[in-house]
């Protein structure tokens, strides 16, 4: 039923939102088993964008959890707890997204889950690492894109602090997630030995953004100041054209000169402003100033097929909805129409790598809350009488009486 290299892995999910979810779609579309544990009001994210065809089902949710079963515990009561732990000790991979300490008031620490499943890869996401004074703090993605400085990023380009317009801290370490997974994963093949692994997104992303931005700071005394002026230049930007705009980067100096031909501007590949690599680096202000006044002179179409011609990196600017008209989009057969069975048609993206190894055959909508709570408790060694009582005491729900 199932194929990819990760047929055989069971992973528990106990997050939520964008991150863990995130993760773990990626793992369950290689061929993961995932079970997604829900409270019994859900995962916050069903709510978190805009209308639904049914309610707790939002677009977001969709795109988040393929893939997935959903069984709801509520990990307050103690049968809540002991269905968890029944869970954990047949599972490879245990993920979750909350502070440690609400971890350690559950007693779901690591030594717990060890307890039962001493072979447990057991997997933290979360705002801060436990070493440092921030540990208690509650984390989104705008707290870490801000406290990272990628807000910042922003202000020096633009003279405002923005957040970028994408849940992009959260889905950065979520990717994260899945390489530790993955390496955990490894390290248990070769020795037999689980794992706990700790994925804070602060550090994460100030990795992130100071590998390009430390700039001059990474030498001791500095050599000037951090941020890289050429991303942060207010004229890197999308270029208006005629009738659209178009992203152009030409870095080498063959790419440059052949720029400079196109615009009319051969006498640039002689100025000693703009004719190597460290001089255009220099002087990217007044570089950035010719070519985006150049570029004006004709549409997007016509720059992109003299682009296209000499070998220069050219796309259009793409809004979201042109984004999803592209041809090259189209003959990857990027999109693809699903039928969900409560949602009815939504429009999926397929997986965007190709592999000879395989990935999931079988395609498995998000579920709704609590949809296979009843089969995966009946897994887990539970019989039909206490399934039922658990339903009555509000520790689960069945959520196939929600289905339309």
């Amino acid at each position: 039923m199932t194929a990819g290299p990760l047929k055989g892995i069971r992973i528990v999910d106990l997050t939520s939102v964008v991150v863990g979810p995130m993760a773990t779609q990626t793992l369950a579309d290689y061929g993961a088993e995932v079970i997604k544990v829900e409270s019994p009001g859900g995962d916050i994210l069903r709510d978190l964008n805009g209308r639904a065809v049914t309610p707790k089902m939002s677009s977001k949710f969709l795109h988040l959890n393929r893939n997935k079963r959903s069984v709801v515990l509520d990990l307050k009561q103690p049968a809540g707890r002991e269905a968890l732990l029944k869970l954990a000790a047949k599972c490879d991979v245990f993920l979750w997204n909350v502070r440690p300490s609400a971890m350690a008031r559950l007693k779901l620490t690591y030594d717990d889950l060890r307890a039962v499943n001493p072979k447990i890869i057991y997997c933290g996401l979360f705002g801060f690492g436990r070493r440092g004074r921030y540990r208690e703090k509650a984390a989104y993605d705008t707290i870490i894109q801000g406290g990272a400085g990628m807000a910042a990023l922003n202000q020096r380009m633009t003279g405002e602090m923005r957040y970028a317009p994408i849940i992009i801290a959260d889905r950065t370490v979520g990717a994260i997630a899945v390489q530790m997974i993955l390496l955990a994963i490894v390290h248990r093949l070769q020795s037999g030995e689980g794992a706990s692994i700790e994925v804070p997104m602060f550090e994460n992303m100030a990795k992130f953004v100071l590998e390009e931005h430390m700039y001059q700071k990474t030498f001791d005394p500095p050599l000037g100041p951090a941020g890289d002026p050429r991303v942060l230049e207010p004229g890197s930007r999308p270029i208006a054209t005629k009738d659209g705009h178009i992203c152009i980067t030409a870095n080498t100096n063959a790419q440059a000169f052949a720029m400079f031909d196109a615009i009319g501007r051969a006498d640039l590949k002689t100025d000693t402003r703009f004719n190597s690599v460290p001089a255009r680096f220099a002087n990217v202000t007044e570089l950035y100033a010719i070519r985006n006044e150049a570029f004006s002179q004709k549409t997007t179409a016509e720059w992109l097929a003299i682009f296209d011609k000499v070998g220069i990196p050219a796309m259009p600017a793409h809004t979201l909805d042109s984004l999803m008209e592209d041809p090259h989009l189209a003959d990857v057969g990027f999109f693809r129409k699903v039928a969900h069975p409560t949602e009815g048609t939504i429009i999926d993206m397929a997986l965007p790598n190709e592999v000879s190894f395989g990935t999931r055959g079988e395609y498995t909508p998000a579920p709704k809350i609590g949809q296979h709570s009843v089969e995966i408790l009946r897994e887990a060694g539970y019989d039909e009488a206490a399934i039922a009582a658990m339903v009555q005491a509000g520790v689960t729900v069945d959520g196939r009486l929600k289905q339309n």
